[in-house]
């Protein structure tokens, strides 16, 4: 190992490498510190036959570089099997008398073969490049493959045969159990496809820390199974309010200023969720990736924008300048899921991306969507998380009228809220009936930090189309009880 300084050279290329866990790194490193001298050969009956010859009388090594390069010739065109049932004379040509030197029968170490294998692989081949961009396996290559191609390309090379290494945990039981026959506990993966498709498989694979043992049973897919049935519930809330309304809208020229104040906040999330996706993509993290978006599918769109905007896509004229913003958002947002979750639901997003764009051929030949930073709004952003919690409030008092059973749902709630001087002068135009779905609502400053909620049943006639009640009449043009 100190010999031609190969440790020391190791352990550069360590420092230079990207390790996917980034504990690997240390792990690797450690080995490399304390490992003694490689014997690289193996007196076995199988293997790559170390192509040595021994002078008889002074019991030195061939070293000739004429004669290697013929031993090599051959090996390539044949195999290494010949060196065991080939004459020896063959390997050594005229130069030599194969009388006069010993042909050795020792294998070369296999993990010196198999860490060889960037050299005939990606040096060999013209659609490949050296070094390696990654070299993934399981976490137990860190004393194996990872281990001697290091070496191994240190020694010959200077430097790592790869860029980057990522490693991964093993697929155990839903206990943590290694599976075993024995055990009964193994999953073919050709049953998890035949009873739940394939992107429920992927799901689970992307949802996983792959750090770490990757546990599965059939409970877990049948979670992944509720959380895919939420994404395709979102998507079909977008396909069937758009209505074959489907535009790739140019971000970099579209007119935010125009939209509500809800619209350019959730384009703010959108922005922020793709940075985010950009970067856990880049660094491998799809366990992060993936909870992020199932959550933007659940909490930000299916319980918030979706629950305050479907009366504006149900209720509104067509020419309604809201409902209009509101179907340019849900757009982008149809769009830039499709692209996010491409990688994980390969078919349900090629489904939907055919049904939508007929004219192309496969949504995994296009490129992520490009957001500009315009859609970046940190000043609203806080403005609506404090809405929000405003919102919440709102929704747990409701929730408290509905559990003792003096209202149905919440469009049958009438709200009064008192909230602080700061948060009175901030929201004072906001239209909290719309934002907590209930009938009405009426803010009032009050003299403490607290914010107050009183709901009572809301009391007058119930429209027919958006299901409001009122006393002075529903303010939609189309409505049946006009003022």
């Amino acid at each position: 190992m100190e010999s031609h300084k190969l440790r020391n050279k190791a352990l550069k290329a360590i420092d230079e490498t990207n390790f996917y866990p980034s504990k690997g790194k240390e792990r690797l490193k450690s080995m490399i510190e304390t490992r003694p001298d490689w014997c690289v050969s193996r007196q076995r009956v199988w293997g790559v036959p170390l192509p040595i010859f021994i002078n008889k009388k002074n019991k030195e090594i061939l070293i000739d570089e004429e004669i290697f390069e013929n031993i090599a010739k051959i090996y390539e065109k044949e195999g290494s099997d010949c060196w065991f049932s080939d004459d020896p004379q063959r390997f050594l040509g005229k130069k030599y008398i194969s009388e006069d030197f010993e042909k050795l029968s020792d294998i070369v170490e296999v993990w010196f073969d198999s860490g060889s294998t960037h050299s005939f692989v990606l040096e060999k081949r013209e659609d490949l490049k050296w070094p390696a961009s990654m070299y993934l396996e399981g976490s137990d290559q860190h004393r194996g493959w990872f281990h001697s191609s290091l070496l191994e390309s240190c020694g010959t090379r200077g430097r790592a045969p790869f860029e980057s290494i990522l490693s991964h945990g093993f697929v155990v039981d839903g206990k943590g159990l290694k599976m075993s026959k024995s055990l009964g506990n193994v999953i073919a993966p050709e049953d998890i496809l035949k009873k739940y498709g394939a992107d429920i498989l992927r799901i689970w694979v992307a949802s996983s820390n792959y750090a770490e043992d990757l546990r599965i049973d059939y409970s877990i897919l049948d979670q992944h199974s509720e959380s895919y049935r939420k994404i395709r519930n979102t998507f079909r809330y977008l396909l069937g309010n758009l209505n074959d309304n489907f535009d790739e809208i140019d971000l970099e020229k579209f007119d935010i200023n125009k939209l509500p104040e809800l619209e350019q906040f959730m384009l703010h999330k959108i922005y922020k969720l793709n940075l985010n996706f950009e970067k856990n993509f880049k660094n491998y993290n799809f366990h992060i990736l993936y909870k992020e978006l199932l959550n933007f599918c659940t909490v930000d769109l299916s319980a918030f924008y979706f629950d305050i905007r479907k009366d504006t896509l149900y209720c509104d004229s067509k020419d309604s300048e809201k409902r209009k913003s509101t179907l340019s958002l849900l757009n982008i947002i149809l769009n830039s899921l499709l692209k996010w979750f491409a990688p994980i639901l390969s078919f349900t997003t090629e489904e939907i991306y055919q049904l939508i764009s007929k004219s192309k051929k496969s949504i995994h030949l296009e490129k992520f969507i490009s957001f500009p930073k315009k859609f970046e709004n940190t000043k609203l952003n806080d403005k609506w998380l404090k809405l929000i919690f405003i919102r919440d409030t709102c929704n747990l008092s409701i929730e408290e009228k509905r559990a003792n059973k003096e209202i149905g749902s919440s469009l049958e709630s009438s709200l009064e809220i008192e909230l602080s001087k700061e948060l009175f002068e901030l929201f004072n135009d906001v239209d909290f009936a719309e934002l907590c779905i209930a009938s009405s609502a009426k803010i009032k400053e009050g003299s403490e930090e607290k914010i107050k909620v009183l709901t009572t049943k809301a009391l007058g006639k119930k429209c027919p189309i958006c299901w409001k009640i009122s006393q002075d009449g529903c303010q939609r043009s189309n409505c049946e009880i006009q003022k």
